[in-house]
């Protein structure tokens, strides 16, 4: 895990532009503390404009500045009052404005890529490991053998952004801080799903109506997505019926699904999406950042190269996190038969990220 952390490149010198706004999901608490420590409001201005007692302002600095022990939490208040420094001296009577957040998320790019970050740290064994000075973080999943698999990635900006939102905490700090998710990230997670749901449900009914066979994502967050299950088990030899290799497989498809936030899209229409994979130039996503349109690229890819069939319960079990019976009855199958081509399509998956393999040996981005 070290030397995943280790290849990846070192975060440039951050800078703040001096007119900005601070992102709008920041705690009051924090701006409070960026306002006093940074730009020299007196706590007593702040309890005025606020409408509180000085002593609740005081509290809330003195706990924000228990914090920053925490490596990601100090960066972030670096970055949120990073031009104060230079600034103004400010009056008592003057209106506190910390310094710009441009270096980290805006307050729908939190919640897009909480979303998909939070829901990976819920599954058993998942760890978000972060590297003193890099700019990305990794989330790792502790495997069957014992073996550590890189799941995802994450920019530092986005996990600085958690972890001031107390979303994800760590035991200790040290060289590789391992981090998971908190009551807090659960409860948030929870919170973000139920809209998430609410909204494609909206969009479907205002467009064409949800069917009967389109996989909906389920609400509430799960210990282990459906792949891990499907690896615990067996074969009447003892042999596990899913390799560690096929599970990263499907989880890599996973991770580009949910980058290209392509839910809503395949959700509106199912079987048109499905006939678009037949086409040779399936349409590709329009608008996102180049992160997500390239993730969109990818999913197309491996689908096609899958075929009819083995990309639609792929889609289901990989992208939508549907269960294997629930699969199997919607589609018509027996049941048990859903196991064994699914673990075909993960085969064919396995080949087609072989064969097409990113040179600089970079999972995603």
């Amino acid at each position: 895990m070290g030397q995943m952390l280790m290849n990846m490149t070192r975060t440039p010198t951050r800078s703040v532009a001096a007119n900005g706004d601070v992102p709008g999901w920041v705690p009051r608490s924090v701006q409070n503390y960026i306002d006093h420590t940074e730009m020299g409001v007196p706590i007593r201005a702040l309890a005025r404009q606020q409408g509180c007692h000085a002593s609740t302002i005081l509290r809330q600095i003195r706990r924000v500045e228990t914090l920053r022990d925490d490596p990601l939490v100090d960066g972030a208040l670096k970055t949120l009052g990073g031009c104060a420094q230079d600034g103004p001296d400010v009056s008592e009577d003057a209106q506190p404005h910390a310094g710009s957040g441009q270096d980290l998320p805006d307050k729908a790019e939190l919640a897009s890529h909480g979303l998909r970050v939070l829901r990976r740290l819920c599954e058993t064994g998942a760890v978000l490991a972060v590297a003193a000075d890099m700019e990305m973080a990794v989330i790792v999943h502790d495997g069957q053998s014992g073996e550590s698999t890189r799941t995802g990635v994450v920019e530092r900006g986005i996990v600085e952004a958690m972890a001031l939102r107390g979303w994800i905490a760590a035991p200790a700090a040290g060289r590789i801080t391992r981090y998971h998710i908190t009551a807090a990230g659960r409860s948030a997670l929870a919170d973000m799903m139920a809209r998430n749901e609410s909204a494609q449900a909206g969009g479907m009914e205002q467009d064409t109506g949800e069917t009967r066979d389109t996989p909906r994502r389920i609400r509430y967050s799960l210990a282990e997505s459906p792949l891990s299950a499907l690896a615990r088990r067996r074969d009447r030899d003892g042999e596990r019926f899913l390799s560690d290799d096929l599970v990263r497989a499907g989880e890599r498809l996973r991770e580009d699904f949910e980058m290209a936030q392509m839910a809503t899209e395949v959700s509106r229409d199912w079987d048109q999406f499905l006939a678009t994979l037949r086409n040779a130039c399936a349409p590709l996503q329009r608008g996102g950042s180049a992160a997500t349109q390239n993730a969109h690229k990818r999913v197309i890819s491996a689908l096609q190269d899958l075929g009819p069939g083995l990309s639609d319960v792929t889609l289901r079990c990989c992208g939508f996190l549907e269960g294997l019976e629930t699969a199997e009855k919607t589609l018509g199958w027996s049941a048990r038969s859903g196991k064994i081509v699914l673990r075909i399509a993960l085969m064919g998956l396995k080949r087609h990220y072989a064969e097409n393999a990113d040179p600089r040996g970079a999972m995603i981005g």
